[in-house]
């Protein structure tokens, strides 16, 4: 079944927007997991805007305490900083970014055939330290070129076009996420399939049953929307019973 990341940058954008400890991250993470998330996600970036890289370990700590059964996931464009602090604190997953440091939020996927020996060489070092290596990709079998060599785990499938166009023409919005899960599953049959960005209350049953792969969706912006309105707990719940019912 497709499980649910809750990304909590977000939540550690209001902390420090005050400069103080409130709301404190990780009492966040744990509310997260009490309702039901199946994994935390974070995406530290260069000037902690949001996640900060000290938040890892403590993080990491708290997953460790509910016996592992949450999966820790740590977005990020692999500089040598960003793989120094990520091998420090083992997640069980890594998602690999094509952003720019100035990037607002991700934007595109890699180019596969332009990053070949760069990603190669960063997905071998976070598989040989037992991390699952999972990268970020546009909904264009164009951009796929190399992947064979390259080897990560999964993929994450950028959503944002299919979020950008799912009111006016969702049929259509899909087609190209297909034709790279097929083009995928064909060529590279061991690779699995993660997705996000944009995904919400209104769009992600659609999603999932079209493609029924998805191992896991990671949605921040949305959640941290929607519990304005529903309260966080009533919140995830939603998102929950919309997955367990594309699964049954």
């Amino acid at each position: 079944m497709t499980q649910l990341s809750i990304n909590v940058n977000k939540f550690a954008l209001l902390r420090n927007s005050r400069g103080t400890d409130y709301p404190n991250l990780i009492e966040i993470c744990k509310k997260c997991i009490l309702y039901g998330a199946n994994g935390i996600t974070v995406h530290p970036r260069p000037d902690e805007r949001h996640t900060k890289f000290a938040d890892l370990k403590d993080i990491k700590n708290l997953l460790l305490d509910n016996n592992s059964k949450i999966e820790f996931n740590i977005e990020g464009y692999p500089s040598e900083f960003f793989i120094k602090k990520v091998l420090e604190v083992l997640p069980n997953q890594v998602t690999l970014v094509p952003d720019p440091p100035e990037a607002i939020t991700s934007s595109f996927g890699w180019d596969c055939k332009k990053n070949k020996v760069f990603l190669e060489e960063v997905v071998k070092e976070f598989q040989k330290n037992n991390i699952r290596v999972s990268i970020f990709v546009s909904p264009s079998i164009n951009t796929l070129e190399n992947l064979e060599i390259i080897k990560p785990n999964r993929v994450e499938l950028y959503t944002f076009d299919y979020a950008h166009n799912y009111k006016s023409k969702k049929h259509e919005s899909i087609k190209p996420y297909k034709e790279v899960i097929n083009y995928i599953k064909k060529n590279f049959p061991i690779i699995d399939f993660n997705a996000g960005h944009d995904l919400n209350l209104e769009n992600l049953d659609f999603f999932l049953k079209e493609i029924t792969s998805i191992k896991e969706v990671s949605i921040g912006h949305a959640i941290v929307i929607d519990s304005i309105n529903f309260g966080l707990e009533n919140t995830i719940q939603k998102y929950l019973k919309i997955i367990k019912d594309v699964n049954r």
